[in-house]
């Protein structure tokens, strides 16, 4: 730093031979430039070299400075020489000068003009106290944006309209959104690192730890305690199907013939047009038996094989006053613009009493044509428009502004042109939203999920947020603190989750009764304080692929989730028999089990548990399709609410 503050001082000298009239100022600043500069940046010139530059020009300082000084500083390594020095020439090595200092420098300049030093030297040095103020003055500058950039952005994240791409780049961008979710973080960094024991979590979590302490776990079986016995009981080789089954198939596989369904129930229409998609067997016959009259339901899971003429000559003319469930499933090549103003929307209010609209697959809708049903379907509550590619994100935003005071549902799955926070400040509106999906939408982050459950979370009752691979705890911490209400939630494929979301949606969300938590990396012990926690209300379970669950696990789903209708254990092989056996025969309305992958179960558990009812998938070499139950009820229009029914 001396030779640093050397060079900045004979610098500053050497600029006032050249600099005429200036000379006094150009000293002056010289000599207050170090106390100007900001106190977090560093200001001081890098050592170059400079012999390519300046050729026959010595850079040695030193040397150039007694050069252009007339003076010899190898003399001040002589103590005599120094002892007999004047006062100026002892000062050579100061970093600070005083007026009556600057002026004797002065007079030294005048002295070294009229003895003709080398005048290159002058140009020289003016050239380099030139660039190392623009560098700190550039310096400067650019601290003095940086800290209003930050006093602007931490402005707009305490109102909650933060929008990092106003005045950063791209690359900054990511580096500032890192920055706020750290912040985030680190706000409640004090009570993450709490467990909470007040917490229902907090006290499931401890109870764990306590009964694992006690080793009432063994490590081969449930331990005394919890042994479950086997109890081979003889079952009947399969179920006998209802006479409704019985009948429903029938028609199916004889559809061709059907010549009206006038006055056959919607249920009946729904469990027979499931059956003729699942066989490949719906065909433009069959759709215009659904539509023909004045249908209030028309539910089609695969129209794929309807053609476009097909399609115009059967909704061309149908009368759909009385629509209010319109069902189009994988109808992608019947939903151009072109086709839909001659068919559902061919005018304003066509569909007036449409409630749910569902396009899963229609691959040809485009912005336009979504705009079109929009106007046609005034009273719309609810639209699927998942795997509709050509949709971006300037259509949703038409859409969600068309149905701010309305819409409940909206699902966006594998909408790959939609951008998450583009399409946010229009959600944000949607005040009555109860349902939103937006699973594989990579743009999805944290910031979006804070945001818009901050919005719309006290009515919000199911998120599916599987394959957003951006989201972590802290998007789930936001969840638990506004969504109260919830019911459903799929975190499904999210590998930045820890165990800390568990217990945000425990002690949050009291409500909850379908869980997906398919491959992540959950512990065992998490999962089961979740379930002793909040689990007995779950109807719907998935631990898929999450090789970390075990007896904990088993343990609690035995005794809280007596009301467990599905459960996903597949590839879970750290369960074994006993705790398998010990969940099936406790939760006594379990009727679908889903175990493939399971390898390590063996007849013990398959012929030995005693629960009739239940359908155990994925452990024989059967054709899935016969243990789903087809035949089900259709849901209603509205997951969670009655139609028209609004708040």
């Amino acid at each position: 730093m001396g030779d640093v503050g050397f060079f900045k001082k004979t610098d500053s000298r050497e600029s006032e031979e050249n600099l005429g009239e200036n000379e006094e100022e150009t000293a002056v600043f010289s000599t207050q430039q170090q106390e100007d500069a900001p106190a977090d940046l560093n200001l001081q010139p890098e050592r170059v070299n400079l012999d390519h530059l300046f050729p026959g020009i010595p850079t040695d300082f030193t040397q150039l400075r007694s050069v252009y000084m007339g003076i010899d500083l190898s003399e001040k390594r002589n103590p005599d020489a120094e002892i007999a020095s004047s006062s100026s020439r002892k000062r050579k090595f100061s970093l600070t000068l005083t007026p009556e200092e600057i002026q004797e420098d002065m007079d030294m300049i005048r002295i070294a003009r009229e003895k003709q030093a080398e005048p290159q030297h002058i140009g020289f040095f003016r050239r380099i106290e030139d660039g190392v103020a623009l560098r700190e003055r550039l310096e400067r500058e650019k601290a003095e944006r940086q800290h209003e950039i930050a006093k602007q952005f931490a402005l707009e994240y305490a109102c909650g309209q933060v929008d990092p791409r106003r005045y950063l780049t791209k690359s900054s961008a990511k580096k500032a959104a890192a920055a706020l979710k750290s912040v985030i973080i680190d706000d409640d960094n004090d009570d993450d690192d709490k467990e909470q024991s007040g917490t229902p979590f907090g006290m499931a979590m401890e109870m764990i730890r306590t009964r694992n302490s006690r080793k009432k776990l063994a490590s081969n079986g449930l331990g005394v305690e919890f042994k479950w016995v086997p109890k081979n009981v003889k079952r009947s080789g399969c179920e006998v199907p209802s006479l409704l089954d019985l009948s429903l198939r029938g028609l199916a596989k004889n559809a061709d013939a059907i010549v009206s369904l006038n006055h056959v129930p919607d249920m009946l229409r729904h469990k027979l047009s499931r059956l003729l998609c699942d066989s490949r067997k719906m065909d433009a016959h069959f759709l215009q038996l659904l539509a023909s009259g004045s249908p209030t339901e028309i539910r089609i899971n695969d129209c794929s094989q309807v053609t476009e003429d097909e399609f115009t000559k059967i909704f061309g003319c149908c009368d759909a006053n009385n629509l209010t469930v319109l069902q189009l499933d994988l109808c992608g090549s019947c939903m151009p613009y072109y086709i839909l103003q001659d068919t559902l929307a061919r005018s304003s209010k066509s569909l007036p009493a449409l409630v749910t609209l569902s396009l899963d697959g229609a691959h040809r809708l485009s912005d336009e044509g979504l705009n079109m049903l929009a106007l046609s379907a005034p009273a719309l509550q609810s639209i699927n428009l998942s795997q509709c590619s050509l949709l971006t994100s300037a259509g949703i935003n038409n859409l969600a502004n068309c149905f701010e005071s309305t819409l409940r549902e909206l699902y966006l799955d594998e909408c790959h042109n939609i951008e998450a926070m583009v399409v946010l400040p229009a959600l944000k509106k949607l005040k009555c939203l109860e349902v939103l999906s937006m699973a594989g939408i990579p743009t999805v982050c944290d910031d979006f999920v804070i945001q818009m459950v901050e919005a719309c979370g006290k009515n919000m009752k199911e998120l599916v947020f599987p394959n957003c691979l951006e989201l972590t705890d802290v998007s789930i911490k936001y969840v638990g603190k506004n969504c109260s209400k919830l019911c459903a939630i799929d975190l499904s494929y999210l590998s930045k989750l820890t165990d800390k979301s568990m217990r945000y949606l425990a002690n949050g969300c009291r409500s909850i009764n379908r869980l997906k938590l398919s491959r992540n990396g959950l512990s065992d012990e998490a999962i089961a304080a979740f379930l002793e926690a909040s689990g007995s209300d779950l109807t719907e379970l998935s631990l898929n692929n999450i090789p970390l669950v075990g007896l904990n696990t088993a343990l609690a789903l035995s005794k809280c989730s007596r009301k467990l209708l599905s459960l996903d254990l597949s590839w879970c092989r750290n369960l074994n028999d006993e705790a398998l056996g010990l969940i099936v025969d406790s939760c006594l309305s379990l009727k679908q089990l889903k175990l493939f992958g399971c390898t390590q179960l063996t007849d013990v558990f398959l012929k030995g548990h005693s629960n009739p009812q239940v359908q155990i998938i994925g452990q024989e070499l059967r054709t899935v399709s016969k243990f789903l139950n087809v035949l089900k009820p259709q849901g209603p229009p509205l997951r969670y609410s009655p139609i028209g029914s609004l708040n």
